[in-house]
């Protein structure tokens, strides 16, 4: 059997000889882990609080100094999460649906309610130019969710 360079190994060894006819579905499966899952839109720095679950008034920071906040687009599974990791710990990890608000509380601070993490999460930046730049990821992905998730 000839390999071509393109198609995996693991995909190749399960080919059908030639001649025989093996249905085409089985074949198209083992592609589907090669394709590029999360892909980055964009990153910066902020320091990343969550609402006290006692108080629900006060904030605790997840860390003495800012952190890598990220947001990622699934193409597969269309959809937007906003992520952020202290140390070996994922701090955030919050995928964006259409029910979510992000709410721009001051000038350098944002904040939203993920009823999955059953939390609220703040953001405060270095800059009005970095909340900007959040506030418009997330609200410029709700058209993808709205198809995802059947809304007008």
């Amino acid at each position: 059997m000839r390999r071509i360079a393109e198609v995996p190994p693991a995909v190749q060894d399960a080919a059908p000889a030639r001649g025989s006819r093996a249905p085409a579905a089985p074949l198209s499966f083992p592609f589907a882990r090669f394709r590029c899952r999360e892909q980055p839109i964009f990153s910066t720095r902020a320091h990343v609080f969550q609402i006290d679950p006692a108080t629900k008034r006060n904030w605790i920071p997840a860390s003495k100094h800012a952190l890598t906040v990220s947001y990622f687009y699934d193409a597969t599974r269309n959809v937007y999460r906003i992520i952020s990791v202290g140390g070996t710990k994922a701090i955030i990890n919050s995928t964006i649906t259409p029910n979510m608000t992000f709410t721009k509380t001051s000038q350098k601070f944002g904040q939203w309610a993920d009823s999955r993490a059953n939390t609220v999460y703040g953001l405060g930046f270095a800059s009005e130019q970095h909340l900007s730049q959040v506030t418009l990821s997330f609200y410029s992905s709700w058209p993808c969710l709205c198809q995802v998730f059947s809304l007008p």
